[in-house]
């Protein structure tokens, strides 16, 4: 029988025996692999974590301790370790499981997450709101609280601001710092361990109370004594003691320990729960860990579609996506114009950028995982005569809205944002869906915001970007970049539509679909149908510019028209469809309007193709509605 059989629910690890862990942390490998090679999800992380998730549930009762994954993409094993193991096989499928914490999967997930540098911040909140009741109720028993955040998180200012808050409350915090790649401080060997057993060791902390308290009663010398063996006994831990910038804030640092080791992490998570104050164990562990592949390629295997468990390499057919044009315009551009630069948030290889750093290293900036600063560093550059290509995730870049508003576009300051995986993204879910991007750039002044409906759009579209003057938002999906052979792009033109096809003047109803960005593709297939089983005539129009839109377009082609279908990839507020409505009433134009997008409701994981039939997106619930709405 396999350990991993034996664990059937939440604590069932601390049924093993010590001696089984490295068997079970290899069993636990060799299922997530088995399964996720299969669905597709993120392995790196989650091979990285498996021995530190195990020492933190061996430490934990759950679910009344309480367990934060920051970015929650290497979660697997939680889930493992609390009875889902059933659920991989449905791991980021509609209605399956999904591959971030969702306390609405288990109470075991004290949190849900999907962005990164919020743990800290979540923990401590949570750390005080259980300190709050039970001090109303002497019956209830404080929790054990754990927050874990990776390397990279740690570029986030807002991980800064929760530890400077956590310092100032005291928080019985414990933080696991997983570092997988960046060294915070060097292991100085035997010293380190030595040190890190006595400063959590009980006898420690209470010697050095009662020695500072004694010297500060003496009468007059005391006090300068105390101080004085402070600055002694600091001046030393900055010699020998890593993480003396945590300690400086107020939290208290262990580390390095190794984060392969079960044994090691318990004992020192032990010690560090019962100090009963905010904490910083630094814990040193391997992305991809017990994976060849993933231990060769950890950025590819971060989050990766469904691949070969023996090769690693990706069963799914090869397609020409959006970011492969983006990333092919990107290296022509940088040879035409020398002053243009591109900056990423962590997201190099994500975006599209690795070639052009290859070939431009001096004008390729990845500032981390801090959206806020890469938006506020380009504004600096723009303002200098330097043209920035922010290259960031929608979701992600929902995170700098403040900097795009106030420090690029107040100033009218020339700014590219690509702004990949914009719509529906799939499998990584609510946290991901890059459908509120419209809604918070339509509003920004200034700000010139286009979506192409196929890859030679795109790049069109970029070289019509580096031309403008003013802020610009190129706003494109995650997936394959539609483009038809010997396709040819009609010229960009600012703020105006593109007429795909329009229909002649005849027998039967007058359809004008006007399309946002990829669903073009949708409309095409619609239009045919209606045509050919409706005898219905049907007019083509590719939106292009969101904004400003083409007032003079929609109003012409559609004073004609039986009805006007809206069609786009975005939630109903702040959309291109309101917009839209808007200019037709106040040119008074009566066809009447069907509004076809996502209404205001979460989305959760699945493949784009099952969430748009979810959200009536696909070609026969549009079929569906616009024959519904003709009959009226």
């Amino acid at each position: 029988m396999r350990l991993l059989d034996r664990i059937e629910k939440e604590n069932d690890i601390k049924k093993i025996a010590p001696e089984d862990y490295p068997r079970l942390a290899e069993e636990i490998r060799e299922f997530l692999l088995d399964k996720v090679s299969v669905t597709g999800g993120h392995v790196g992380a989650n091979l990285g974590a498996v021995e530190l998730t195990m020492a933190l549930h061996l430490c934990m009762e759950f679910p009344e301790d309480q367990l934060v994954f920051d970015v929650g993409h290497q979660s697997y094993t939680h889930k493992l370790l609390t009875g889902r193991k059933e659920g991989f096989d449905t791991l980021r499928q509609l209605d399956g499981m999904s591959g971030f914490p969702k306390g609405s999967e288990s109470p075991c997930d004290a949190f849900d997450t999907g962005h990164s540098s919020t743990s800290i911040s979540a923990a401590l909140g949570i750390v005080e709101a259980c300190r709050l009741k039970c001090a109303a109720d002497p019956n209830l028993i404080m929790p054990r609280v754990a927050a874990v955040i990776g390397d990279g998180s740690m570029t986030g200012g807002m991980a800064y601001e929760a530890l400077d808050a956590a310092a100032q409350l005291k928080a019985p915090l414990v933080i696991v710092l997983n570092d997988n790649e960046m060294s915070i401080g060097k292991n100085v060997g035997g010293l380190s361990k030595v040190t890190n057993r006595i400063r959590v060791g009980r006898s420690y902390n209470e010697l050095k109370s009662d020695v500072e308290n004694a010297l500060m009663n003496i009468p007059g010398v005391g006090e300068k004594m105390a101080k004085g063996i402070k600055r002694s006994k600091d001046s030393v831990k900055n010699l020998f003691v890593p993480g003396m910038f945590f300690e400086e804030m107020g939290i208290t640092y262990i580390g390095p320990v190794d984060g392969h080791d079960v044994e090691q992490m318990v004992s020192t998570f032990e010690r560090a729960f019962r100090l009963k104050k905010p904490i910083m164990v630094h814990v040193k562990t391997k992305k991809g860990k017990g994976y060849l592949p993933a231990e060769r390629h950890p950025e590819r295997f971060h989050g990766i579609g469904p691949f070969d468990r023996i090769t690693g390499e990706p069963t799914e057919a090869r397609y020409k996506k959006f970011t492969d044009v983006f990333a092919k315009t990107m290296l022509g551009l940088g040879e035409k114009y020398p002053e243009l630069v591109a900056v990423s948030a962590a997201m190099v290889r994500g975006t599209g950028l690795r070639a052009f750093r290859r070939a431009y290293p001096d004008r390729t900036y990845d500032v981390g995982i801090a959206e806020q600063h890469a938006v506020t560093f380009a504004a600096g550059l723009a303002k200098q005569g330097i043209l920035p290509v922010v290259a960031i995730y929608s979701s992600f870049l929902q995170r700098a809205y403040d900097q795009i508003l106030h420090d690029v576009c107040l100033q009218h300051l020339h700014v590219i944002f690509a702004i990949d995986r914009s719509g529906l993204v799939g499998g990584d879910g609510e946290t991901h869906q890059g459908i509120y991007d419209t809604a918070y750039l339509d509003e920004m002044p200034g700000l010139t915001v286009l979506s192409p409906r196929c890859g030679a759009e795109l790049a069109a579209m970029l070289e019509f970007a580096v031309t403008l003057d003013g802020p610009v938002a190129i706003k494109y999906p995650k997936g394959s970049a539609n483009d038809a052979p010997g396709q040819v792009i009609a010229p960009i033109e600012m703020g105006k539509a593109e007429m795909l096809s329009e229909s002649k003047k005849g027998e039967g109803q007058h359809v004008t679909i006007v399309s946002v960005g990829v669903m073009a593709a949708e409309a095409e297939v619609v239009a045919k149908i209606l045509e050919r089983e409706d005898n219905v005539r049907v007019s083509m129009i590719n939106a292009r510019f969101i904004k400003p839109l083409d007032e003079d377009m929609l109003c012409r082609a559609t004073k004609e028209s039986d009805l006007v279908v809206i069609l786009e990839e975005a939630v109903q507020h702040g959309s291109y469809g309101e917009a839209a409505a808007y200019q037709l009433q106040l040119h008074r134009v009566s066809t009447p309007f069907l509004h076809i997008c996502i209404n205001e409701e979460i989305v959760p994981h699945g493949t784009v193709s099952s969430l748009r039939k979810r959200l009536g997106l696909d070609v026969d619930s549009v079929v569906e509605r616009i024959r519904k709405e003709l009959k009226k």
